[in-house]
């Protein structure tokens, strides 16, 4: 099974496959991040059919394509950045950083350490609590917009706004 590393960024994601058995750096893509380049990376990765995707940070700035991969199928694992810190640190020397290495280490972390997670898909619970958060988010920024009005009214008028106001005599 090859292992394919991936170092997402916001704008773009690096994927290099490594082989497990020798922990060697087989190939690498860089994409930007939209669902076509998504759709390119995996036509890359179908030259090994037997293949499981270790993501940095899969519940970050992995999270789309991590769900985008689920979805599809495909196996995934999450793979803290710690982990990949401490595989370039021990393997390169002195920490070197790019792209390149940087999803190469998350996959030999994967393949030799197990600090991976299995990374299920999203269930009706989740999108569930996206949706309460966003409701709660919207609801509190209501309640800063009626605040600020309120103070700007009571800068503007003396005795600050009358409690009967609505939106019709305010205008």
């Amino acid at each position: 099974m090859m292992l394919i590393g991936i170092d997402p960024h916001k704008s773009t994601h690096t994927a290099t496959a490594v082989d497990p058995g020798t922990n060697r750096d087989q190939a690498s893509i860089r994409i930007d991040v939209t669902l076509q380049e998504y759709q390119r990376m995996l036509d890359w990765a179908l030259q090994w059919p037997q293949r499981r995707w270790a993501v940095e940070n899969a519940k970050g700035l992995g999270h789309h394509l991590t769900s985008w991969l689920l979805a599809r199928g495909e196996q995934v694992v999450d793979v803290q950045p710690s982990a990949t810190a401490r595989v370039r640190q021990l393997s390169r020397g002195a920490g070197r950083k790019n792209d390149r290495i940087d999803a190469a280490a998350a996959a030999c972390v994967a393949a030799v350490q197990g600090d991976e997670r299995p990374v299920q898909p999203e269930n009706s619970t989740d999108a569930l609590a996206l949706l309460d958060e966003h409701r709660s988010n919207l609801a509190q920024a209501r309640v800063r917009a009626v605040n600020q009005l309120h103070a700007l009214l009571r800068a503007l008028l003396p005795g600050g706004a009358p409690r009967d106001l609505s939106a019709a005599k305010a205008e």
